[in-house]
């Protein structure tokens, strides 16, 4: 554990030097899972890339079935599924390659949490009580967070131990606890998700490694049904970037320091209607953000906002311009590198790789 944390930082910080010393223009490079299917909704969905290039994620095919994909930095694409899934989900990817998600049994039509080791092999897993599991996260040291439902139709936090134990929990006044997807947890422990009150109104919390749980809001958040604070991404600095709605159902950006200082931001040209705005979607250890905001005619575009607060805007070359289609970056590594997808005219789903 401890050579494979300072192999981090080394490999850190040797790109913290190349990002300073090497300028480039951004290429994209796009991909589809051979037996993803072609029509409105279905195709190819990346979830998240690792230091090394990897992608974890997921595809549709022509069935409109779901099941998991791992890329490789070469291209080369693994599809997998569990013994008897019907639906398969990987949405966290670590150094390791080891993918946590959550897949449908035919039997009962339950979810479960899955972990697939970097040797291919699953692990099924559910915590006590669960009527559905789903995976949401997974560190370099094999911990998962994630939530689950009750019999009671309730939702609660969970944070499975890399040895297999599983911790619930809730914060104070919840009535549905969600956990980030896909970089929820850090290599600390620290898990970022975001509460329901009995009001219906979200509020962010972060939950240290020794189980203490924080709960704040952005002071321009709504106190509305369905709006709040959504604690997003946390690296291992304990940074968090998140997005909450206000008052008239608009998204906007935020990043939370450890010391619990919070600066909002939006990227120019993101639209002002309810359902519109800025989102944020992952970020890594230098402090960038990469995500996607929705225009006043509700097309998705990429961004990625560097730590001094500049934003990049791009789009995939083929993605298309109407509502509910574009660009969305999902994930970016410490090299730089976003992954993501973009929905064509015809509303089909494609992966894409973004080299700044």
């Amino acid at each position: 554990m401890k050579f494979r944390t300072w192999m981090s930082v080394t490999v850190a910080c040797l790109f913290a030097a190349l990002a300073v010393t090497v300028q480039t223009s951004a290429q994209i490079t796009t991909f589809n899972v051979k037996s993803a299917g072609t029509g409105a909704g279905q195709g190819t969905t990346p979830a998240y890339i690792n230091l090394w290039g990897s992608i974890a994620g997921y595809y549709i095919d022509s069935s409109g079935v779901y099941h998991g994909f791992l890329r490789a930095p070469s291209g080369t694409i693994t599809t997998f599924d569990p013994t008897g899934s019907v639906f398969t989900i990987a949405y966290s990817l670590n150094l390791e390659g080891s993918i946590a998600g959550y897949y449908v049994d035919p039997t009962f039509f339950m979810f479960h949490g899955l972990l697939r080791a970097h040797d291919g092999t699953f692990t099924k897993f559910d915590p006590a009580g669960s009527t559905a599991t789903f995976a949401s996260s997974i560190n370099d040291f094999g911990a998962i967070a994630g939530f689950y439902l009750d019999s009671s139709g309730m939702y609660h936090g969970f944070l499975r131990a890399g040895n297999g134990t599983i911790t619930p929990f809730d914060p104070t006044g919840s009535v549905g606890t969600f956990t980030t997807t896909s970089s929820g947890l850090n290599d600390a422990g620290a898990i970022s998700g975001q509460y329901l009150d009995s009001s219906g109104v979200y509020h962010g919390f972060l939950r240290a490694g020794n189980g203490t749980i924080t709960t704040f809001n952005v002071t321009g958040a709504g106190t509305g049904s369905g709006q709040g604070t959504f604690s997003g991404s946390i690296n291992n600095f304990g940074v968090i970037a998140g997005l909450y709605i206000d008052s008239s159902g608009v998204n906007h950006g935020f990043v939370r320091t450890p010391d619990g200082n919070i600066t909002e931001f939006d990227v120019k040209g993101a639209g002002t209607g309810a359902g519109q705005g800025t989102s944020p979607n992952n970020l890594n250890d230098f402090g960038v953000i990469a995500g996607n905001y929705i225009d006043s005619s509700g097309v998705n575009h990429g961004f990625v906002r560097a730590p001094d607060g500049n934003i990049t805007k791009f789009n995939v070359k083929g993605a298309g311009t109407v509502s509910g289609q574009g660009t969305v970056a999902d994930s970016n590594n410490l090299e730089g590198v976003s992954a993501g997808f973009y929905i064509d005219s015809s509303g089909v789903y494609h992966g894409f790789l973004r080299n700044p």
